[in-house]
Protein backbone atom coordinates (compact mmCIF):
# COMPACT_ATOMS: atom_id res chain seq x y z
CA UNK A 1 0.00 0.00 0.00
CA UNK A 2 2.91 2.47 0.58
CA UNK A 3 4.62 1.40 -2.63
CA UNK A 4 1.22 2.26 -4.11
CA UNK A 5 1.36 5.67 -2.37
CA UNK A 6 4.31 6.52 -3.27
CA UNK A 7 3.88 5.70 -6.49
CA UNK A 8 0.91 7.80 -6.91
CA UNK A 9 2.68 10.63 -5.23
CA UNK A 10 5.76 10.82 -7.74
CA UNK A 11 3.30 10.40 -10.58
CA UNK A 12 1.61 13.75 -9.29
CA UNK A 13 4.28 15.17 -9.02
CA UNK A 14 6.06 14.31 -12.22
CA UNK A 15 2.39 15.28 -14.11
CA UNK A 16 1.36 18.43 -12.15
CA UNK A 17 3.48 20.74 -13.74
CA UNK A 18 3.41 19.61 -17.34
CA UNK A 19 -0.60 19.78 -16.68
CA UNK A 20 -0.20 23.45 -15.47
CA UNK A 21 2.56 24.18 -18.76
CA UNK A 22 -0.44 22.79 -20.78
CA UNK A 23 -3.43 24.81 -19.16
CA UNK A 24 -0.49 27.91 -19.43
CA UNK A 25 -0.03 27.84 -22.78
CA UNK A 26 -3.47 27.43 -23.94
CA UNK A 27 -4.65 30.14 -21.64
CA UNK A 28 -2.22 32.28 -23.23
CA UNK A 29 -3.12 31.37 -27.03
CA UNK A 30 -6.90 31.98 -25.91
CA UNK A 31 -5.90 35.65 -24.48
CA UNK A 32 -4.06 36.74 -27.30
CA UNK A 33 -6.70 35.57 -29.49
CA UNK A 34 -9.17 37.80 -27.45
CA UNK A 35 -6.26 40.50 -28.02
CA UNK A 36 -6.26 40.26 -31.64
CA UNK A 37 -10.52 40.33 -31.91
CA UNK A 38 -9.95 44.23 -30.00
CA UNK A 39 -6.98 45.03 -32.22
CA UNK A 40 -7.27 43.97 -35.31
CA UNK A 41 -10.03 44.10 -37.76
CA UNK A 42 -11.29 44.05 -41.32
CA UNK A 43 -10.47 47.52 -41.46
CA UNK A 44 -10.53 50.98 -40.25
CA UNK A 45 -10.73 54.91 -40.72
CA UNK A 46 -9.15 56.59 -38.04
CA UNK A 47 -7.82 60.25 -36.98
CA UNK A 48 -4.93 61.01 -35.11
CA UNK A 49 -1.97 63.00 -33.61
CA UNK A 50 1.79 62.51 -32.66
CA UNK A 51 3.30 64.45 -30.17
CA UNK A 52 6.88 64.17 -30.48
CA UNK A 53 8.78 64.81 -27.73
CA UNK A 54 12.44 65.56 -28.32
CA UNK A 55 15.63 66.20 -26.35
CA UNK A 56 14.97 70.07 -27.00
CA UNK A 57 11.54 70.29 -28.13
CA UNK A 58 8.04 69.31 -29.09
CA UNK A 59 5.91 69.23 -31.83
CA UNK A 60 2.72 67.64 -33.18
CA UNK A 61 1.78 65.82 -36.69
CA UNK A 62 -1.76 64.55 -37.10
CA UNK A 63 -3.30 62.16 -39.87
CA UNK A 64 -5.54 60.00 -41.01
CA UNK A 65 -5.44 56.65 -42.25
CA UNK A 66 -7.30 54.29 -43.74
CA UNK A 67 -5.96 50.36 -43.14
CA UNK A 68 -7.74 47.28 -44.66
CA UNK A 69 -6.20 44.29 -42.31
CA UNK A 70 -2.22 44.23 -42.36
CA UNK A 71 -2.28 44.05 -45.79
CA UNK A 72 -3.23 47.70 -47.17
CA UNK A 73 -2.79 51.21 -45.66
CA UNK A 74 -3.06 54.88 -46.76
CA UNK A 75 -1.62 57.65 -44.78
CA UNK A 76 -2.13 61.66 -45.25
CA UNK A 77 -0.64 64.04 -43.19
CA UNK A 78 -2.88 66.93 -42.13
CA UNK A 79 -0.80 69.22 -40.40
CA UNK A 80 1.42 71.10 -39.61
CA UNK A 81 2.02 73.31 -42.89
CA UNK A 82 5.19 72.05 -43.35
CA UNK A 83 3.99 68.25 -43.26
CA UNK A 84 1.00 68.61 -45.23
CA UNK A 85 -0.33 66.65 -47.88
CA UNK A 86 2.53 63.90 -47.04
CA UNK A 87 1.18 60.35 -48.00
CA UNK A 88 2.60 56.94 -47.12
CA UNK A 89 0.96 53.92 -48.99
CA UNK A 90 1.57 50.14 -47.74
CA UNK A 91 1.03 47.52 -50.13
CA UNK A 92 2.04 44.07 -48.05
CA UNK A 93 5.52 44.71 -47.30
CA UNK A 94 6.00 47.41 -49.86
CA UNK A 95 6.11 51.37 -48.47
CA UNK A 96 5.48 54.49 -50.54
CA UNK A 97 6.12 57.93 -49.97
CA UNK A 98 4.85 61.06 -51.48
CA UNK A 99 6.55 64.49 -50.34
CA UNK A 100 4.41 67.59 -51.58
CA UNK A 101 7.84 70.19 -51.87
CA UNK A 102 9.42 67.61 -53.97
CA UNK A 103 6.13 66.47 -55.76
CA UNK A 104 8.53 62.48 -55.47
CA UNK A 105 7.65 59.42 -54.82
CA UNK A 106 10.22 57.14 -53.12
CA UNK A 107 9.92 53.19 -51.90
CA UNK A 108 10.92 52.19 -48.69
CA UNK A 109 12.64 49.14 -47.96
CA UNK A 110 14.79 46.71 -46.05
CA UNK A 111 17.00 48.22 -43.84
CA UNK A 112 15.00 51.38 -44.25
CA UNK A 113 11.85 50.94 -42.56
CA UNK A 114 13.76 50.58 -39.18
CA UNK A 115 14.47 54.29 -39.83
CA UNK A 116 12.07 57.26 -37.47
CA UNK A 117 9.07 58.21 -38.69
CA UNK A 118 9.75 62.56 -38.90
CA UNK A 119 11.70 62.28 -35.72
CA UNK A 120 9.47 60.33 -33.38
CA UNK A 121 10.09 57.12 -31.68
CA UNK A 122 8.13 55.15 -34.14
CA UNK A 123 9.57 53.71 -37.17
CA UNK A 124 8.40 52.75 -40.54
CA UNK A 125 8.15 48.95 -39.09
CA UNK A 126 5.54 50.09 -36.59
CA UNK A 127 3.56 52.10 -38.70
CA UNK A 128 3.53 49.20 -41.29
CA UNK A 129 3.02 46.34 -38.70
CA UNK A 130 -0.41 45.37 -38.48
CA UNK A 131 -0.59 41.73 -38.26
CA UNK A 132 -2.46 39.49 -35.86
CA UNK A 133 -0.59 38.17 -32.52
CA UNK A 134 -1.30 34.59 -33.12
CA UNK A 135 -0.13 34.86 -36.57
CA UNK A 136 3.19 36.08 -35.00
CA UNK A 137 3.86 34.58 -31.88
CA UNK A 138 3.64 31.35 -29.23
CA UNK A 139 2.86 33.12 -26.00
CA UNK A 140 3.07 32.02 -22.37
CA UNK A 141 1.69 33.57 -19.45
CA UNK A 142 4.84 34.02 -16.88
CA UNK A 143 3.47 36.33 -13.89
CA UNK A 144 -0.17 38.57 -13.07
CA UNK A 145 0.23 41.52 -11.62
CA UNK A 146 -1.57 44.73 -11.19
CA UNK A 147 -0.98 47.38 -13.06
CA UNK A 148 -2.57 50.95 -11.67
CA UNK A 149 -5.65 50.09 -10.47
CA UNK A 150 -6.10 46.69 -13.66
CA UNK A 151 -5.44 43.33 -12.57
CA UNK A 152 -3.00 41.96 -14.99
CA UNK A 153 -1.32 38.86 -16.87
CA UNK A 154 2.19 39.06 -18.21
CA UNK A 155 2.94 37.40 -21.49
CA UNK A 156 6.00 36.13 -22.73
CA UNK A 157 5.88 36.27 -26.64
CA UNK A 158 8.31 34.96 -28.76
CA UNK A 159 8.62 35.09 -32.49
CA UNK A 160 7.37 32.16 -34.87
CA UNK A 161 8.98 33.26 -37.73
CA UNK A 162 12.20 35.95 -38.41
CA UNK A 163 10.04 38.59 -40.47
CA UNK A 164 8.99 40.51 -37.72
CA UNK A 165 10.31 43.87 -36.16
CA UNK A 166 10.55 42.20 -32.27
CA UNK A 167 11.80 38.76 -31.38
CA UNK A 168 10.26 38.94 -27.81
CA UNK A 169 7.44 40.95 -25.98
CA UNK A 170 6.53 41.39 -22.78
CA UNK A 171 2.74 42.58 -22.58
CA UNK A 172 0.68 43.36 -19.68
CA UNK A 173 -2.79 42.29 -20.29
CA UNK A 174 -5.73 43.43 -18.58
CA UNK A 175 -7.98 40.28 -17.64
CA UNK A 176 -11.02 41.95 -18.11
CA UNK A 177 -10.80 43.89 -20.98
CA UNK A 178 -8.36 41.98 -23.10
CA UNK A 179 -6.04 44.77 -24.14
CA UNK A 180 -2.01 45.27 -23.84
CA UNK A 181 -2.21 48.01 -21.41
CA UNK A 182 2.05 48.15 -21.03
CA UNK A 183 4.29 46.37 -23.94
CA UNK A 184 8.53 45.72 -23.28
CA UNK A 185 9.85 45.21 -27.05
CA UNK A 186 13.06 42.94 -27.62
CA UNK A 187 15.22 42.23 -29.94
CA UNK A 188 16.76 38.25 -30.36
CA UNK A 189 19.67 39.40 -28.60
CA UNK A 190 17.80 40.17 -25.62
CA UNK A 191 18.51 43.91 -25.74
CA UNK A 192 15.49 45.87 -24.97
CA UNK A 193 14.33 48.34 -28.18
CA UNK A 194 11.59 50.26 -27.20
CA UNK A 195 8.63 50.74 -24.42
CA UNK A 196 4.72 51.28 -24.88
CA UNK A 197 2.12 52.33 -22.34
CA UNK A 198 -1.19 52.18 -23.68
CA UNK A 199 -4.11 54.37 -22.22
CA UNK A 200 -7.57 56.05 -22.59
CA UNK A 201 -9.17 52.45 -23.12
CA UNK A 202 -12.85 53.31 -24.86
CA UNK A 203 -15.33 50.64 -25.62
CA UNK A 204 -16.15 51.23 -30.05
CA UNK A 205 -18.46 49.30 -31.97
CA UNK A 206 -17.86 46.13 -29.24
CA UNK A 207 -14.04 45.83 -28.56
CA UNK A 208 -12.33 47.64 -26.72
CA UNK A 209 -9.08 49.77 -28.22
CA UNK A 210 -6.80 52.24 -26.68
CA UNK A 211 -6.63 55.74 -27.78
CA UNK A 212 -3.64 57.04 -26.46
CA UNK A 213 -0.30 54.85 -26.91
CA UNK A 214 3.07 56.45 -25.20
CA UNK A 215 5.99 55.05 -27.65
CA UNK A 216 9.51 55.04 -25.77
CA UNK A 217 12.41 54.11 -27.99
CA UNK A 218 15.32 52.86 -25.87
CA UNK A 219 18.15 53.90 -27.87
CA UNK A 220 17.19 56.87 -28.49
CA UNK A 221 17.32 60.35 -26.32
CA UNK A 222 13.69 61.89 -25.69
CA UNK A 223 10.72 61.56 -23.56
CA UNK A 224 8.85 59.76 -25.99
CA UNK A 225 6.06 59.73 -28.58
CA UNK A 226 2.00 60.20 -27.77
CA UNK A 227 0.02 58.77 -30.18
CA UNK A 228 -3.68 59.84 -29.99
CA UNK A 229 -6.45 58.20 -31.46
CA UNK A 230 -9.09 61.49 -32.13
CA UNK A 231 -11.36 59.39 -34.05
CA UNK A 232 -11.81 55.61 -35.43
CA UNK A 233 -14.24 53.44 -37.09
CA UNK A 234 -14.14 50.17 -38.05
CA UNK A 235 -15.14 47.58 -40.96
CA UNK A 236 -15.98 50.57 -42.99
CA UNK A 237 -16.56 50.88 -47.00
CA UNK A 238 -13.15 52.21 -48.12
CA UNK A 239 -12.96 52.59 -52.00
CA UNK A 240 -9.94 50.56 -53.75
CA UNK A 241 -8.64 53.59 -55.33
CA UNK A 242 -7.08 54.88 -51.64
CA UNK A 243 -4.77 51.99 -52.08
CA UNK A 244 -3.24 52.50 -55.52
CA UNK A 245 0.41 55.08 -56.22
CA UNK A 246 -2.28 57.28 -58.07
CA UNK A 247 -3.79 57.94 -55.13
CA UNK A 248 -0.36 59.69 -53.37
CA UNK A 249 -0.71 62.54 -55.78
CA UNK A 250 -4.15 63.32 -56.00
Amino acid sequence: MKKEKLLWLLLLAFCFPLVVMGIGITDANEIIEKIDHNMSSKNRIFESSMLINGKRSSRTITLKTWSVGYKKSFTEYLSPASEKGTKMLKLESQLWIYSPSTDRTIQISGHMLRQSVMGSDLSYEDMMEDRKLTDLYNARIIAEEKNGDRDTWILELKAKTDNVAYYLRKIWVDKERFVPLKEELFAKSGQILKRTELKDIRKVQGRWFPFSVLYKDMLKEGNGTEFKISDIKFDQDIPDYIFTKAALKK
